[in-house]
């Protein structure tokens, strides 16, 4: 029989990433993270990319966010970097660890 174990948190860590034109660190890896939450504030498109580099909106990216929408990612430890359609607003990432 398998063993089954679900991923629990007891602790949280929150940051602010202001949105910009330019692509940059959204945050940076951890190998105890258990999943992060990522909310779009801006009212532009929010590119992400898994992993450090440079995001464009047409290649470089692994997803998009629309505006005003947030996503739960799971198991990923390393870092996400981002790039905004235009710079207004910001992402709010929570960490649990």
């Amino acid at each position: 029989m398998a063993e089954v174990r679900l991923r629990t948190s007891s602790a949280a860590s929150q940051t602010s990433v202001p949105s910009s034109g330019t692509s940059g660190a959204l945050i940076a890896a951890n190998p105890k993270r258990k999943s992060i939450l990522i909310q779009n504030t801006s009212t532009a498109i929010l590119y992400v990319l898994f992993g450090t580099g440079t995001v464009t909106a047409t290649t470089a990216h692994s997803l998009q966010m629309a505006a005003n929408t947030y996503i739960l990612i799971e198991g990923y430890t390393g870092a996400l970097s981002g790039i905004w359609a235009s710079a207004n607003g910001q992402a709010n990432l929570t960490e649990f660890l």
